[in-house]
């Protein structure tokens, strides 16, 4: 069951993600071409995280391989998109900071509360933080070269880092009880 279709997506996924991080840094991310590769493979790759969750779970082909792996997957592809833009100027360090930081907090939260047999479900504003990371994203990508296009990107990526922190603050209040120290 492990090859199932939707594992079979999220390992693509995962492949896609050097290829990605190769056609955004060839050239210093000047050559038009190669750039609108990159946000190619970044579109049909964010598609994949779409579609391996809706298959999984209206076909009931969810696994412990894809619970595992597809969130590392999404993580894998929106980090190296961030952070390769730093090197591209396109975002400043301390926003990549900001989202990667709260990737490994909810991911060490996350396992300390499987531990205690809590599933952290993501909530809405988990969801939003993802939308907006992916809207903020491919705005970065497209090669628009207009001042109000640079607004535009401006506003997206202070709504994705305030998406981020709120998600951030959401998981760890609703379910503090997970860092409540338990005597036995």
């Amino acid at each position: 069951m492990i090859w199932n279709l939707p594992n079979k997506l999220t390992i693509s996924r995962m492949l896609m993600v050097p290829l990605f991080v190769l056609f955004l840094l060839l050239e210093n991310g000047e050559n038009t071409g190669f750039r609108i590769l990159a946000l190619c493979l970044f579109c049909i790759a964010s598609i994949t995280d779409y579609l391996d969750g809706k298959i999984a779970r209206t076909c009931h082909l969810v696994t412990n391989f894809g619970k595992f792996m597809d969130p590392l997957a999404d993580k894998l592809l929106v980090c190296s998109a961030l952070i390769s833009m730093i090197s591209l100027s396109l975002l400043p360090a301390w926003v990549v900071l900001i989202v990667v930081a709260r990737e490994f907090i909810i991911s060490g939260f996350r396992l300390v509360a499987a531990e205690q047999g809590i599933v952290i479900a993501a909530s809405i504003w988990g969801k939003s933080k993802t939308v907006s990371q992916m809207a903020c994203i491919i705005a970065l990508l497209l090669p628009v070269p207009t001042d109000w296009w640079g607004g535009v990107c401006r506003f997206l990526t202070v709504l994705m880092t305030v998406l981020t922190v709120i998600s951030l603050l959401d998981y760890l209040c609703k379910n503090r009880k997970v860092l409540e120290e338990r005597t036995e």
